[in-house]
């Protein structure tokens, strides 16, 4: 990687997209693609604690998917229990600290179950916070951060004269981190997806062609290099 360490994004999020056509032009079955997409997964996490990234947010569930055939939900359910289970060890060791976001009560409970032991097992590690995004939505979210400022509100915990964007902020999912300063989406794929739409106002984006199965550690160090080389100017003129 040539980017400068000064360069490097403190914030990384990714929509990894792409594991259905993965197996498809393999004539494989889609969940196939997702097992794979489990690989990436690691070459991504090991990418980011190699370059000293803070947090990496992986959109790894989107409130949409719901609507997939129920075999491929329930594959994809327990594909996500079977990698907490597998990868708590290989996390700990890597002093990678798990946390998630989304509406997780919509998760099967056997999920809810292994995600608080792997969060709860992680939680004093201090190096790289990996967020997984998870029956996840950038609207509801938003809807449910406008739903806990009116509660504070009528409780007269705050003064709607005072509402400003970083009050708001403050009560949605993502309140604990920083907004993400590099954008990567799979598969070539040119939209956001519902994803993060409040935190991305002011993200540097990079699309590739390679679908996410195929994204590498070296492909993660390339969209970093690609961040080192622009200048973010917030809206302004330098």
């Amino acid at each position: 990687m040539s980017a400068p360490q000064s360069a490097v994004p403190r914030h990384i999020a990714i929509i990894m997209d792409g594991n259905g056509r993965w197996a498809q032009n393999r004539g494989l079955s889609r969940i196939k693609g997702h097992e794979q997409g489990a690989e990436a997964v690691r070459e991504s996490v090991e990418g980011c604690g190699d370059l000293k990234v803070e947090f990496l947010t992986l959109y790894a569930f989107s409130a949409e998917n719901w609507q997939r055939p129920k075999n491929e939900v329930f594959a994809l359910m327990t594909l996500l229990e079977q990698f907490l289970k597998e990868k708590t060890p290989e996390l700990l060791e890597k002093n990678v600290r798990l946390q998630a976001i989304g509406r997780l009560t919509d998760l099967p409970e056997s999920c809810q179950q292994q995600l608080h032991r792997s969060i709860e097992a992680t939680s004093g590690n201090d190096g790289l916070t990996l967020i997984l995004a998870l029956s996840y939505g950038a609207r509801l979210e938003i809807i449910d951060g406008i739903k806990s400022l009116i509660r504070e509100i009528d409780a007269g915990h705050i003064d709607s004269a005072m509402l400003d964007p970083e009050m708001f902020s403050k009560h949605l999912y993502t309140r604990y981190y920083p907004d993400p300063d590099l954008l990567i989406r799979t598969s070539g794929e040119m939209r956001l997806s519902n994803f993060l739409l409040w935190q991305l106002s002011y993200t540097e984006m990079y699309v590739t062609p390679k679908l996410w199965p195929d994204f590498t550690k070296q492909d993660l160090f390339a969209a970093v290099d690609d961040y080192g080389q622009r200048q973010r100017r917030y809206g302004l003129v330098l």
